[in-house]
């Protein structure tokens, strides 16, 4: 499949590559600073500014998928105005481009911990997390209100480290999974594989899920 991925180079982006790759995919890695791309055979890098849709729709033209892993960063101190303002220019640059489909990648926070219960309402939430979390659930909110799109939204488990691709995990709806010691985990590496899934045998069209141990 032909499939843009915006945000290549980030923590979860990274990941996601190399299991896009590894499958033999061709990827056109839309990212800030290309230089820090290792040349692939499969991958085109494009230098890209995902809160201007004209740009955003031009550089996704042609694929079969858009995966986003945009994040402003977690230090920025305007984390929540600009991931919301950079889904709202990727939604319309991906319907400007006429791609159907778009896959996302989500927060934890947003995860019931239980009925009608959202871990990043919780007062025990960590603050310096919290506004990256507010802005992945609007994000959610807004591919929600989008008819026209074959959207899917993975969060990840609580707890997203870096580790081993097992290909072993459980996959959920809008509850936090936990294993059987009640940590909620999942490496970066299986988040990829779980995504990359969903990519080529779509089963969570219009929905969010969630992928843990």
């Amino acid at each position: 499949m032909k499939i843009a991925l915006i945000g290549a180079t980030g923590f979860v982006g990274s990941a996601i590559l190399k299991e896009a790759l590894d499958r033999g995919h061709e990827v056109t890695a839309i990212v800030r600073h290309p230089e820090k791309l290792t040349t692939h055979p499969k991958l085109r890098a494009e230098k890209g500014d995902v809160y201007h849709e004209n740009e955003v729709a031009r550089l996704v033209a042609g694929h079969d998928a858009v995966i986003s892993a945009f994040n402003p960063g977690w230090t920025n101190p305007d984390i929540y105005d600009l991931q919301v303002k950079g889904t709202q220019a990727i939604i319309a640059g991906v319907k400007k481009a006429r791609i159907k489909r778009l896959l996302f990648v989500g927060g934890a926070g947003s995860l019931e911990v239980k009925p009608g219960v959202q871990s990043v309402d919780l007062p025990e939430f960590p603050k310096d997390w919290k506004q990256g979390a507010l802005a992945t659930r609007e994000a959610l909110n807004l591919l929600r209100q989008e008819p026209g799109l074959d959207w899917s939204f993975l969060s990840p488990s609580a707890d997203l480290s870096p580790g081993q691709r097992t290909g072993k995990f459980r996959l959920g709806k809008d509850q936090l999974l936990k294993d059987a010691n009640g940590q909620s985990r999942i490496s970066t590496q299986d988040y990829a594989v779980a995504m990359l899934d969903e990519v080529e045998k779509p089963s969570h069209v219009r929905q969010r899920f969630t992928v843990g141990y």
